[in-house]
């Protein structure tokens, strides 16, 4: 199963997209104290689209709390320090637990807890102009590329039909 772990989220649209994502893609989501904004903050449900009903995720007073109560997995830090891209992990193991960790917008994950996880933290490739991607931005282009290795295992690769259908086009009348 893959795990969206942000530590210290801080701006409630980036949660809500997130929120949207975990969602999506049938992973789970837990939030690490202190959260920016209120959980029923409308910035969260506007971006969320209101699918926060639809899924449980859960809240941790701390990261030692929450490694405390995932003791067993695979942990991913994504850091712009990271000397690992994506790919260059394997997240294949669908009996595995990934944890995949993202820092707080303002300040990422704090030194002290990447120094003992070196050997998995990853970085997006990218130019020298920007420091770092948005939150909700890297934790999809992460997801999906775990998913991607896993050959994205329960979920639709077809419109459902509850929705418009995989023949919608081919049906659609000009």
């Amino acid at each position: 199963m893959n795990h969206i772990v942000l530590f210290e989220p801080e701006i409630p649209q980036n949660c809500g997209n997130i929120m949207r994502t975990a969602l999506a893609t049938s992973s789970t989501l837990h939030l690490i104290k202190p959260l920016g904004f209120s959980l029923d903050d409308k910035e969260l449900k506007r971006s969320s689209v209101n699918y926060t009903h639809d899924f449980s995720f859960y809240i941790y007073d701390s990261f030692t709390e929450f490694m405390e109560k995932n003791q067993k997995g695979v942990y991913i830090f994504l850091t712009r320090y990271g000397t690992h891209k994506p790919s260059d992990l394997s997240y294949k193991d669908t009996n595995k637990d990934y944890y995949f960790i993202f820092g707080k917008e303002s300040t990422g994950i704090p030194i002290s807890i990447l120094k003992e996880h070196l050997d998995t933290c990853v970085r997006f490739p990218m130019s020298k102009n920007v420091r770092a991607l948005n939150l909700s931005n890297t934790v999809c282009a992460m997801i999906y590329e775990a998913l991607r290795q896993q050959d994205y295992p329960n979920l639709s690769i077809y419109e459902p039909e509850e929705f418009k259908g995989k023949d919608h086009i081919i049906n659609e009348e000009n």
